[in-house]
């Protein structure tokens, strides 16, 4: 066994855990140390007192007893720093904890690491800031892992910790993932509650982890769902998806599948959708999936009413900082803020509502039972990951510093609170590509069965090549 820390997934490191032939304290000495010399920039702030107690005192029996985890720097965990990643609240300290990383904690006895670099306030799917600078993905280090839950998954996906928590409110777990060869699932809304002190805002946030296997997922969604007072619209409890894992066969047999290269007005790279192309023909075969043609998929633009009800929140955040602070934001959020000043107002809220109307109107078309589709199949991101210092590129090949593209694949099921998963779904030029697959409400389950159908028949690469370490364990 080598120093590094595990190269395997999560399950697998409490097994080894359990069974005598590793120790947590071990592993968090490990990581601590493969983090302190990783080029990734992944983690912005690191705790490794706290988190050597908690290794040290570990309940291997517990679902993630004893697995250093990071937290993404959007999450909150008293007494560490509560930054947004701005500039603005560098010096801010989070006075309790999200009710996720809670959970992971207490009922999974994960050990909490550090937290782990986005995007600044969330707001872009490129994750370089004034406050952290750039991070790096581990399959190409002058790329971005994406955003903006990109410290995650450079530090899942570079071998530095197993797991680590992500949310997705335009596609922050599942653009990442695709990016750099992990599973993202963006859950249906309110599955794991945003609590305490939940705010609403868009009404597309949903919050989860970027793993490297399907089990790992099922088990962080086990350990971490169910519903919360303080947050109203969180939902019930579900009865455990890992045990269930590979049971739905019969389920997905028959379901029907519409494959859209250009959901949601994207454009795509031909090369990179060629390859999603055969996987999906593969998964479709593999699974027993009807794919149907002629399904109108078309979905009503609502980039500017995203982009102005977003930037709302983040101005109110700012409040009387704004604009003294704008030589600290990324120049992202200082161009967005400076576009969509004054354009709020009851007019423009009465056009934001009937337009997701609309829009729910047409996704309930679209996955209707009788006359609709069960899944809609396409890609995680236009392209592979880009410059890890942007410009955020207009179509898979421009430069022009614009979101018009990325992100158009993922907002549908933000927007509509569907459940959607990113599958590692290949290489294209040595980068991972990703496969996404949207569902109705409440079918995570048929979802992560499909994702183990492609584990188990065409399994990838646990962890970017050379991205951390030797390998530990398998």
């Amino acid at each position: 066994m080598s120093d590094g820390p595990w190269q395997g997934d999560a399950c697998s490191l409490v097994d080894a855990f359990r069974a005598g032939e590793h120790s947590p304290a071990e592993e968090l000495a490990a990581t601590l140390a493969a983090i302190e010399t990783s080029g990734l920039n992944a983690f912005s702030y690191l705790d490794g007192e706290a988190a050597l107690t908690a290794a040290s005192a570990a309940d291997t029996s517990l679902p993630f007893g004893g697995v250093p985890i990071g937290v993404k720097e959007l999450d909150q965990v008293a007494g560490w720093p509560d930054t947004d990643a701005c500039v603005a609240f560098a010096d801010r300290v989070a006075t309790g904890t999200s009710t996720h990383v809670e959970r992971a904690r207490d009922v999974g006895g994960a050990a909490l690491v550090g937290l782990t670099t986005a995007s600044e306030f969330g707001a872009v799917n490129l994750t370089r800031t004034v406050l952290n600078g750039a991070t790096r993905n581990p399959w190409d280090q002058g790329r971005t892992p994406g955003g903006s839950s990109g410290g995650t998954a450079a530090a899942v996906a570079g071998g530095l910790v197993t797991l680590a928590t992500g949310g997705d409110g335009g596609g922050s777990i599942r653009i990442p993932a695709g990016f750099c060869g992990l599973v993202g699932l963006k859950s249906t809304f309110g599955r794991i509650p945003r609590s305490p002190a939940a705010t609403y805002g868009n009404l597309t946030v949903t919050v989860g982890c970027l793993s490297r296997s399907v089990r790992d997922t099922a088990r962080w969604f086990d350990v971490c769902n169910g519903h919360d007072a303080r947050d109203p619209l969180s939902l019930a409890r579900t009865e455990p998806w890992e045990p269930e894992l590979g049971s739905h066969g019969e389920a997905l047999l028959g379901l029907r599948v519409v494959v859209v290269a250009n959901w949601g007005g994207a454009v795509v790279s031909p090369a990179m959708w060629e390859s999603l192309e055969s996987v999906t023909e593969w998964l479709c075969s593999t699974a027993g999936l009807q794919r149907v043609d002629g399904v109108d998929t078309a979905l009503p633009r609502m980039g500017a009413a995203w982009s102005i009800s977003g930037m709302i929140s983040i101005a109110a955040e700012l409040g009387d900082r704004w604009p003294a602070c704008a030589d600290d934001l990324t120049p992202e959020v200082r161009h967005g803020l400076e576009a969509t000043a004054g354009k709020y107002s009851a007019e423009a809220r009465y056009r934001i509502e009937q337009r997701r109307m609309q829009l729910n109107e047409t996704m309930a078309r679209i996955f209707d039972p009788a006359e609709g589709v069960d899944l809609v199949i396409t890609a995680s991101n236009p392209d592979v990951a880009f410059e890890a210092e942007g410009p955020l590129p207009d179509t898979f090949g421009g430069v022009h510093g614009g979101m018009a593209n990325n992100g158009l694949l993922t907002f549908p099921a933000n927007l509509h609170g569907n459940p959607a998963i990113s599958i590692p779904a290949g290489l294209l030029d040595g980068m991972p590509i990703g496969l996404q697959v949207v569902g109705r409400h409440f079918s995570e389950p048929l979802l992560l069965d499909l994702a183990l159908a492609v584990e188990r028949g065409r399994p990838w690469p646990l962890v970017a090549p050379g991205g951390s370490v030797a390998t530990s364990g398998e």
